[in-house]
């Protein structure tokens, strides 16, 4: 394979990076580098991605172009194809990328799109514009957090409206999102997020019923024309339980939905939005309607699901934003079984029979991938790092299993 002129560089270092890097690695042989806030355990020791530079303020603006600008003049003759992998990074590129563009390529939406979809009231306003389906929703604020009255009855989600505030403030039992099943929980955990530097809005939510398996997870990409390239829908089989992992998906079933399919091209194409997003919903079965719950402005860290049933991902983003080839419509229709998670935890932890047996057949037929698991990548230390990763993996699901109040 010849070796392409241009460079990935992907902002992050954690397993939503190494995902991207493998589907270049796997799409054109080719190692990425990475800039980030530091150094996670998901990129180390690995042959096809480099965390070159480590900025921990790269979070403030200026330091974010000072510090991409300053990285850009270490290859000064290649083409560097910018990618963000995180929340921050998307805003922080978003808000910067007139200061960006003359240093690297990259395709993104403005800034005034990018507020009303990453802060959830607002997106809840946008889906109902669109016709799509969302939990019961209210939001509470610092100021009136003590005497809010819930318009729906318990359980209750509660999480961040600002994820990016949320993920740097610090509180005893912190989780990424909590459920409260009565009102002295709900009371806690409010008072407990409220401690903290947090003081932006918490969006309250009605429980849909159904375990991790009720989850979807759609992935879709949109081109510089602002016309939908990709869409793959993914049937999680069990989510990540530990306090930092809550709502991330460990396990997933790729799957096809035409109908809701083509409600997303529409809806995307509506608001003219371009590059990768990522919706999280819920199956209800009281309506049995999809629910929508959040849209991510980039790839999902569970996304790789995508490339391993044969739709890579890294090649949508190459030939829309590198080779800016003509590109129609691919609705994703390819099974195949994704996780982060030792076999023996998917079989232990979902209750769906049908759905085990359908992870057993995959695996059976050789359609079973592991993000971490790859031989271009094998080095001993990866290989242990790998091991470990899985060890711990069993031990945070013993512990934490089923685990979202504010406790241990």
């Amino acid at each position: 394979m010849s070796q392409p002129d241009f460079l990935p560089v992907l902002l992050g270092s954690d397993v939503n990076v190494y995902g991207m890097a493998r589907s270049f690695h796997e799409a054109y042989g080719i190692k990425s580098v990475a800039v980030g806030k530091g150094r996670l355990n998901a990129t180390s020791n690995s042959k096809i991605v480099t965390v070159e530079c480590v900025e921990p303020n790269l979070e403030d603006d200026t330091v974010f172009c000072k510090t991409l600008i300053a990285f850009a003049g270490r290859y000064p003759d290649r083409t560097l194809l910018l990618v963000p992998c995180g929340d921050n990074y998307i805003k922080l590129l978003v808000r910067n990328q007139d200061k960006l563009r003359p240093y690297y390529r990259f395709e993104c939406i403005d800034e005034a799109l990018l507020m009303r979809l990453s802060i959830k009231e607002s997106f809840y306003q946008v889906c109902e514009e669109h016709g799509f389906a969302f939990p019961k929703t209210t939001a509470c604020t610092y100021e009136n957090y003590k005497e809010i009255q819930l318009p729906f009855n318990f359980p209750v989600i509660i999480k961040p409206s600002n994820s990016v505030a949320y993920w740097n403030c610090h509180f005893p039992y912190k989780k990424k999102v909590f459920v409260a099943n009565n009102q002295q929980e709900f009371t806690d955990i409010l008072n407990a997020i409220y401690s903290s530097s947090y003081q932006d809005h918490l969006i309250l939510q009605e429980y849909i019923p159904g375990d991790d398996s009720n989850m979807r997870v759609m992935n879709c990409y949109s081109g510089r024309d602002k016309k939908v390239k990709l869409i793959a829908l993914g049937h999680a089989l069990l989510e990540e339980h530990s306090p930092e992992g809550i709502g991330s998906y460990a396990a997933i079933i790729s799957t096809c939905d035409r109908e809701l399919a083509e409600r997303m091209k529409r809806f995307l194409e509506d608001i003219g939005y371009i590059g990768f997003a990522n919706f999280d919903m819920k199956y209800d079965p009281r309506d049995k309607q999809y629910k929508l719950f959040e849209m991510n402005l980039r790839q999902g860290r569970s996304s790789f699901y995508v490339t391993a049933a044969g739709y890579n991902l890294a090649k949508w983003l190459v030939d829309d934003v590198i080779e800016q080839k003509n590109m129609e419509l691919t609705v994703a229709t390819n099974e195949v079984l994704w996780s982060i998670i030792p076999k023996d935890v998917i079989f232990q932890y979902v209750k769906d029979a049908s759905l085990k047996e359908k992870a057993r057949n995959l695996i059976k037929e050789g359609k079973y991938c592991q993000s971490m698991q790859y031989k271009p990548d094998w080095s001993p230390k990866h290989a242990l790092s790998f091991f470990l990763n899985q060890m711990n993996y069993r031990k945070k699901y013993k512990k934490y299993f089923g685990n979202k109040g504010l406790h241990e």
